[in-house]
């Protein structure tokens, strides 16, 4: 399938309601969820899409049980480290984008050596939104623009964007919601502001081939005025 997407944004939700309605541990989801997230990178690369962004780790999910946060830090660990040789099949490059430095040391070094090994790749690039929240983006952007003495006539929505983690990365066409709530939760709050909104149902480990093909057919169908 082609398509005229060039930045799709995923919010990966109903790990953990998949793993319950199967009578699993919710650590089973959150597995085969990261194991998904591989597999849509390549669908997407596949499909001449340029930039995906995957919303793995919010800011608001430090709230969740310790052993839980515990768990999702290793397996980011494990996917960082796991994704250089996957992302080596469709010329992928990986990048880590939120506030990593907040993050726990191995885990912070596991992103270093995969986004370096993945750095001169020139297919697909892959946001892995790690401890990402959209609002403290936009107050992170506003920080470093006063620290760089910028003048009040200078700022404007172009300036802004320079320093937000995606900086020189298109605003996202698409969003998709998996996992059947309909909000975009915190999910690139300023670049988002004409994207398109697609939400389905299927929980994120169940998502398919079909599923992600499905919503850029639907995407295809919508005329997007951009406010005109």
């Amino acid at each position: 399938m082609t398509n005229n997407i060039v930045h799709l944004g995923i919010i990966m939700d109903g790990n953990r309601r998949w793993a319950k309605a199967k009578g699993l541990p919710r650590f089973k989801g959150h597995t085969l969820g990261a194991e998904k997230a591989k597999k849509v990178a390549k669908w997407c690369s596949k499909r001449g899409i340029k930039y995906l962004s995957l919303y793995a780790f919010s800011t608001e999910n430090w709230n969740r049980p310790k052993a839980e946060v515990n768990f999702l830090m290793s397996l980011l660990e494990k996917f960082a480290e796991e994704s250089v040789l996957e992302a080596k099949e469709y010329d992928g490059r990986l990048l880590f984008l939120g506030n990593i430095s907040a993050l726990p040391v191995k885990l912070k070094k596991a992103i270093r050596k995969t986004e370096e090994a993945t750095k001169d790749n020139k297919g697909i690039t892959v946001n892995i939104m790690l401890n990402y929240g959209g609002r403290a983006e936009i107050i992170t952007a506003i920080k470093k623009i006063i620290e760089n003495k910028t003048k009040a006539n200078e700022i404007s929505e172009e300036k802004i964007s320079q320093f937000l983690y995606t900086a020189n990365i298109p605003d996202p066409d698409l969003i998709i919601r998996t996992g059947g709530e309909e909000r975009l939760s915190n999910f690139l709050t300023w670049q988002s502001v004409y994207t398109e909104l697609y939400f389905c149902k299927t929980f994120w480990p169940d998502f398919a081939e079909k599923d992600l093909d499905k919503a850029l057919q639907e995407y295809s169908l919508r005329q997007r005025r951009l406010g005109r």
